[in-house]
């Protein structure tokens, strides 16, 4: 699936304006969920701007209640009749929790698929092992796996095992919910890039093959400095240095 390289994570967005102003700044990737507890906010916007239906992408994630094989369905229809649209372009298990049964819920994820209810399925949170569990009681391709990734929680072998499969990893929290303003490395690489930490953060997520990301965002301003960094071309020896930091911090652990 060739998803843009920056989109917007919706989480803890409440105004249908900053979705629209999002479309407006030039993104094309909504990502929401069920647990956000805003898909009717999302579709809002949506449908406020002027950006035709076709040219985004719109993502939601069925929470661990919607993930029971008979929840599957009634659980995705539920989350279309909030976004307002007929169908998503990528439906997400949020979590291999709750009701999720890899042979259950995987078929009822299929018939969704084949219902015209989603135009592709991926999975988030998932270990290598859990994708391709997954994946083999799935015909359809698992085009995604949603995870936390950034400068300070940097997951080796799962973007290994995303180009080894050939599939899209989609970088959530790149920013570390503000962590990385305070690393003295990335400040070092934006006082030479003359970028802003978030910038040089956004950048070296997308330093890597087969990777986007979602950071949140709701002024315009933040929404086109983040949009903006995909431009930044940080140097080899700087993105050796963010892979150095030895620092940990994982803000959404299991």
């Amino acid at each position: 699936m060739d998803l843009p390289p920056v989109g917007l994570g919706t989480m803890g967005i409440d105004d249908p304006s900053a979705i629209a102003t999002a479309l407006d700044a030039g993104y094309r990737h909504l990502d929401t969920a069920q647990i956000y507890e805003n898909e009717s906010v999302v579709g809002e916007g949506l449908a406020d701007s002027p950006v035709p239906r076709e040219d985004v992408t719109l993502a939601t994630k069925l929470w661990v209640d919607s993930l029971a094989p008979e929840d599957v369905e009634p659980g995705t229809q539920a989350s279309l009749d909030r976004l307002g649209v007929d169908r998503v372009d990528l439906l997400y298990v949020h979590r291999p929790r709750g009701g999720y049964d890899p042979e259950g819920t995987m078929a009822a994820l299929e018939a969704v698929h084949a219902e015209g209810l989603t135009e592709h399925l991926a999975v988030s949170n998932f270990t290598p092992e859990q994708y391709e569990r997954a994946q083999s009681n799935c015909d359809v391709a698992l085009v995604a796996n949603q995870i936390e990734f950034h400068p300070l929680f940097q997951q080796a072998d799962l973007l290994e095992h995303a180009r080894a499969h050939e599939y899209t990893v989609v970088a959530y929290s790149p920013l570390a919910g503000g962590e990385v303003f305070d690393v003295p490395e990335i400040q070092a690489i934006a006082d030479k890039h003359d970028a802003s930490p978030a910038a040089v953060s956004i950048a070296w997520v997308l330093s890597h093959e087969n990777v986007v990301t979602i950071p949140k965002a709701s002024s315009r301003e933040h929404l086109e400095a983040n949009l903006a960094a995909r431009e930044l071309q940080l140097d080899p020896e700087d993105i050796e240095r963010i892979d150095g930091i030895e620092r940990e911090v994982e803000l959404f652990p299991e």
